[in-house]
């Protein structure tokens, strides 16, 4: 078949694109070829060394050898004389020279010799070739050799002499020398760490810190057991220098160090600065003190007369009856939402707390309101139809009734009662738990406006007011119901909006000689502008506490993204996850669409582990029992949508996978602090694909943040990760009702 030069070309084309791909060559592979052709390099240069050294030997030989007898090959067996070279060689074209070497030429290869040069020359060449044509084969062969290297010698003397000896042809040149050459002369901006000659690099200096002999104070002056032990030695060393008066000089230097030392600790117990604020008594504390407590827990207060933070629980101004219930429930050092709260709340100052999830803020709220409802009469006969003092929204009913059994616990031993009111449970159930009335109420918006609509509640006597997760009740469009049941509140106790509100003396007395000054707690992870609006109409000059930095994930939840397209790749990867064995139960995996819990879920089961869900559409008694069945350890996976984002408390869980990324870096966020609570560690992986880029700027700005999460280069390279989205359009929040009909609502 004829070849086809389209198949050649293409041919040719994919093997060099095939030789072009870089390929991957093990560190070891690497080490033994760079062996090889260094060794292969050093054998070529010894082999061309010895060649060039045997060749120049036998030039000087053959060249020595040259004028000596008609042996020789640039001499004719009949004449002496030699055969002209150089200039002259190259005149005779026509002469003898070209009859000569032509006859004799001819005449040794195969006996005929064609000498056509003039007449001398040929006849000369005819008799010479004639004479030598009978030789045997054998040895006209040998001769024919012996002419050919006669011939290159000649040639080689010839260019030697005429245009200087061979010289070895590969370069010399060194870019890196012809730029010293270049440049130096010209002055190097560029930083040169052989140049450095600060004293962290200098030899001479290295061991002048252990030599040092001018103080025996340690870092920051203190006197510490290392200052001794220099002072010692150094005492040694003059008693062994100085045999005679050693010893009391020796002894003198120690008295002065125990003098200085001891002034030194009389001076710093008079100034307060001796001591860390954890070996100080509450009395000893300091302006700087309490700005260092305050820095080790990132607290950050602003408002006017603000209480410093309580450093432990017997140090704060709580009962001593409500301190052993909380020794009973097992806190044994408090958060720090719970020590820059607690003591704003305890003065009834209204109180924005600002603190990521997690971090304790159900006890923070809890504990003063417990003490301010103490001060009011019991509820009895006459005042139980008027209302609870004491009311606590939350944004979801899984929200209300964690908040319900936190607060069962210090409020029943104290002879107090909680009611939760939500949906998904009958009204008249409800109504019938509030007949003997209850001192606190936890709601939902939603449900809470039916009771008071139905007037089955009324709010005549509820002076303590806590909004739980504000910001999650505004996206969910609670907005309105909050309004409608902060304005249902009496009036008459409502603080002045004066300097008189950050006044804890005034704030603590009963308006009238009856009722007690309304006092209002917002709690919240973020600050939307909703927000700020109702923290402005409803509360009095508050104090505002921060807890690290807003809108950040934990330091204990690390966090890992991985891009992957497709449900298959992600439930492949979500087994892979799974199986290794490296987490414990509980799990929560999250996804953004109700029917896709149920999906995961199954697949998740045929995986070998026992899944529930939760999301919108369960009644409130799947949801109850989905949550328990978590919390008591019958189930290892929980599959939910954003339903369980916030507040939602499983102990210990280990893992959260975000299956789909979440619609918002604030839910992002809310998601992955289901773990690492508590001050425990865990492990967060999120599932990206190209439909999130919308929050892929975001995401990077979280993870590089955090101390102990890594930015993925997918991501870092991404081109949606470069700069932050514009968003047009005013869609905002969503407007889904978690509390809506009795069942089921329309939540998520």
């Amino acid at each position: 078949m004829p070849l086809d030069i389209e198949e050649i070309l293409r041919k040719k084309k994919a093997a060099d694109a095939a030789a072009a791909k870089p390929r991957f060559i093990p560190k070891a592979e690497r080490e033994r070829l760079a062996a090889e052709k260094s060794k292969k390099d050093e054998d070529d240069k010894k082999r061309k060394a010895a060649e060039d050294s045997q060749r120049k030997r036998e030039d000087d030989r053959k060249w020595t050898a040259r004028p000596t007898g008609s042996s020789n090959a640039y001499e004719t067996s009949n004449d002496s004389r030699r055969v002209p070279t150089g200039p002259r060689a190259m005149n005779h074209q026509n002469g003898r020279g070209d009859g000569r070497g032509d006859g004799r030429g001819d005449g040794r290869g195969d006996g005929r010799g064609d000498g056509r040069g003039d007449g001398r020359g040929d006849g000369r060449g005819d008799g010479r070739g004639d004479a030598r044509g009978g030789r045997d084969n054998k040895k006209a062969d040998k001769k024919a050799a012996e002419k050919r290297s006669a011939e290159d010698i000649e040639a080689s003397l010839f260019r030697s002499r005429y245009l200087g000896p061979e010289v070895n042809q590969q370069s010399n040149f060194s870019a890196k020398k012809k730029r010293m050459r270049t440049t130096e002369r010209k002055f190097n901006f560029e930083w040169d760490a052989d140049e450095d000659t600060s004293r962290d690099n200098d030899p001479l200096y290295t061991q002048q810190s252990a030599n040092r002999s001018g103080s025996f104070a340690g870092v920051g002056g203190e006197f510490d057991d290392q200052a001794e032990e220099r002072a010692r030695k150094r005492a040694r060393m003059i008693e062994q220098r100085d045999p005679e008066n050693g010893r009391d000089r020796a002894k003198g230097m120690m008295e002065d160090f125990y003098r200085a030392r001891e002034k030194a600790q009389q001076r710093a117990d008079r100034t307060g600065l001796g001591k860390r604020w954890s070996e100080k008594t509450l009395d000893d504390m300091r302006e700087r003190d309490w700005r260092i407590f305050k820095e080790d827990f990132s607290i950050a207060t602003k408002g006017g007369a603000i209480p410093n933070p309580m450093r432990s629980w017997q140090e704060s101004d709580l009962p001593k009856r409500l301190l052993s219930i909380v020794d009973q429930v097992g806190y044994k050092e408090p958060s720090p939402i719970q020590r820059a709260a607690i003591p704003i709340a305890l003065q009834a100052r209204d109180l924005i707390g600002v603190a990521v999830t997690g971090s304790g803020k159900t006890a923070a709220f809890l504990l003063p309101l417990l003490v301010y409802i103490s001060d009011l009469p019991p509820l009895t006969e006459v005042n139980k139809n008027e209302g609870p003092y004491a009311l606590i929204l939350a944004p979801t009913r899984e929200l209300a009734i964690q908040i319900e059994t936190e607060a069962k616990k210090f409020a029943e031993p104290l002879g107090f009662r909680c009611v939760n009111i939500i949906g998904g449970h009958s009204l008249e159930e409800q109504a019938y738990e509030m007949r003997n009335g209850a001192e606190i109420i936890v709601a939902t918006p939603g449900r809470l406006v039916d009771c008071l609509e139905r007037q089955l509640l009324v709010l005549g006597q509820c002076c303590y007011v806590i909004m739980d997760e504000a910001d999650r009740m505004i996206d969910m469009g609670f907005e309105e119901s909050v309004n409608k049941i902060l304005d249902a509140l009496p009036v008459t106790n409502e603080k002045p909006d004066t300097d008189d509100a950050e006044n804890a003396q005034l704030m603590k007395r009963f308006v009238g000689g009856r009722d007690r000054y309304r006092q209002t707690m917002m709690y919240t992870a973020t600050m939307p502008p909703q927000v700020e609006k109702i923290a402005k109409k409803y509360l009095r000059r508050p104090a505002i506490v921060t807890i690290g930095n807003v809108g950040e994930a934990v330091d204990t939840v690390e966090q890992r993204v991985e891009f992957i397209s497709g449900e298959d790749r992600r439930k492949k990867r979500l087994q892979e996850i799974l199986s290794s064995g490296a987490f414990a139960a509980p799990i929560i995996v999250f996804v953004n669409i109700k029917r896709n819990c149920d999906a995961v879920a199954r697949d998740i089961k045929s995986m070998g582990w026992s899944a529930v869900t939760l999301h919108g559409s369960k009644t409130q008694e799947q949801r109850e029992a989905a949550l328990g069945s978590v919390r008591n350890g019958q189930t290892q996976v929980l599959v939910a949508t954003d339903l369980a984002g916030r507040g939602i408390d499983v102990p210990d869980v280990s893992l959260v996978v975000n299956f789909n990324m979440a619609t918002n870096i604030e839910s992002y966020t809310h998601r992955i602090g289901r773990t690492g609570r508590a001050g425990k560690s865990g492990v967060a992986i999120t599932f990206l694909g190209q439909e999130d880029s919308d929050n892929m700027y975001d995401l990077k700005q979280i993870l590089s943040k955090s101390a102990i999460s890594k930015v993925p280069d997918e991501l870092k390279r991404h081109e949606a990760a470069q700069s932050k989205p514009v968003r047009h359009g005013g869609g905002g929040a969503r407007k889904d009702k978690e509390e809506g009909a009795s069942k089921g609502g329309w939540g998520q």
